[in-house]
């Protein structure tokens, strides 16, 4: 019987409805840069490996800004930080939209990576805050709406903008979200707590973002050299040794707090954010390729035929509270045997275009319940204070995991392709997807299965 407890307040529902709008600013932002790529290179006379410096900068800002935000959060509020971030992001955006060569629109895409960067960790401090720990999965089926538009919208506004408009209007796009977020955060956020003296952790914040940046253009390059190329090891290997010092140093007031895996089911959670990377979510990398290049579909009809995995998202939706009743243990584990099945159809050489309509449904909904229920597990069991630092870790893992799925996947194909016809090696290649989709399961039996 659901009690009043049970649902979430109206104030909380529209704090949340004013921080997704927010959100949904850079969720649009990178789906909608990746269909201009080709437009951009020739427009601005740029070779292939240079313009995909405008994707990677951003996501190397974006992971250098992510270890900040728990400390900013506390010393200046997130409701600052907050206002701060869509602020940063709009400045990049109308730098972006005025670049006049490539260079100077891959250093202002940095400044976009920094706000985008700030965003999430401080949107899910603010929230879980406003909420409590025992509604979680509620509150984030609430909020991540955004993360499952984006990626049915932004293909199309993408193609849209692109085929009609000059290139510079997917940047000047962002800039109305932006500027009503931020009169919406000045006038619905409510005040922070008092903030904390903490001094800024200086060595740590020059370990860790470092690490993360070389770790992440290192697995960038893979697709391009393979995991044995310097370019690719060099980096990786800077990255591991930066990490592994932070990891080993002692300070009273850490950039992250790594006393927070002492606590079993974020500890479970984070590393089931990490191995879900590889099949959950290293297979999205295959999904449009796929259809562009086995199936001939063009940038936008691929975004198209990808929309009913997002409808799947949206229907699974209510994963969020049957993990806040029954524990995230057996939501995940569904989410896992879902999402494998949904990706079955892909491992085939020559499935219909209306079973992989099926599977993509099926596969969405498998995605929304593993994402949705992990957070519960990642938050149900922390106190309030450390809610800042649990929100940049959750978001490290997830862009470590994604990366290096991404990266392993796309080493798989390449080989694949080496050998076989196109649809094969696209079969064989979603066929270790599933692999390491259903290792993912290991983790996730070190889940809570009961309700907190």
């Amino acid at each position: 019987m659901t009690t009043q407890t049970d649902r979430l307040d109206r104030s909380v529902l529209e704090l949340a409805a004013v921080l997704v709008l927010g959100a949904l600013a850079p969720l649009l932002d990178s789906t909608i840069v990746t269909v201009a790529i080709h437009t951009l290179g020739v427009d601005l006379h740029a070779s292939v490996a240079t313009v995909q410096w405008v994707s990677t900068a951003y996501l190397l800002a974006l992971a250098t800004a992510v270890p900040i935000t728990a400390w900013s959060a506390n010393r200046y509020g997130a409701k600052r930080m907050w206002i701060l971030a869509l602020a940063l992001f709009l400045a990049g955006s109308m730098l972006c939209g005025v670049a006049w060569n490539i260079g100077s629109l891959i250093v202002f895409r940095v400044i976009q990576g920094a706000g985008g960067g700030l965003m999430l960790p401080i949107l899910q401090t603010i929230l879980l805050r406003a909420a409590g720990r025992e509604r979680i999965g509620r509150l984030m089926a609430a909020v991540t709406l955004p993360a499952l538009v984006g990626p049915i919208l932004g293909p199309v506004i993408g193609g849209v903008l692109v085929g009609h408009l000059d290139w510079r209007w997917i940047f000047y796009v962002n800039v109305p979200i932006c500027l009503v977020a931020i009169v919406l955060a000045v006038r619905t956020l409510p005040p922070d707590p008092a903030p904390t003296g903490a001094a800024l952790d200086v060595t740590g914040l020059l370990l860790v973002s470092p690490a993360l940046a070389g770790i992440i253009y290192g697995l960038s390059r893979v697709g391009e050299h393979g995991f044995g190329h310097a370019a690719v090891l060099v980096p990786i290997a800077i990255g591991v040794i930066l990490l592994a010092a932070f990891v080993l140093r002692r300070t009273a007031e850490p950039l992250i707090d790594l006393a927070l895996f002492r606590t079993r089911s974020f500890a479970a959670s984070t590393a089931l954010l990490f191995f879900t990377g590889f099949g959950l979510y290293g297979a999205m990398l295959l999904l449009p390729l796929f259809y562009q290049q086995a199936r001939g579909a063009t940038v936008t009809a691929a975004g198209l035929l990808l929309v009913p995995q997002g409808i799947g998202s949206l229907i699974a939706r209510t994963a969020g509270g049957l993990a806040d009743r029954h524990g995230p243990r057996p939501v995940v584990l569904i989410g896992i045997a879902l999402t494998t099945i949904g990706t079955v159809p892909f491992a085939f050489s020559d499935p219909s275009y209306w079973l992989l309509a099926i599977a993509l449904v099926i596969r969405g909904a498998g995605l929304s319940a593993v994402n949705l229920a992990v957070m519960v597990g990642a938050f149900r069991d922390l106190e309030p204070a450390q809610i800042p630092h649990a929100s940049s870790t959750t978001r490290i893992m997830q862009q470590l995991g994604g990366a290096f799925g991404a990266a392993t996947l796309a080493v798989v194909l390449q080989s694949q392709l080496t050998r076989h016809s196109i649809q094969l090696a696209y079969a064989h290649s979603f066929a270790w997807a599933i692999g390491f989709t259903v290792l993912a399961a290991l983790p996730a039996l070190f889940l809570g299965k009961r309700p907190r």
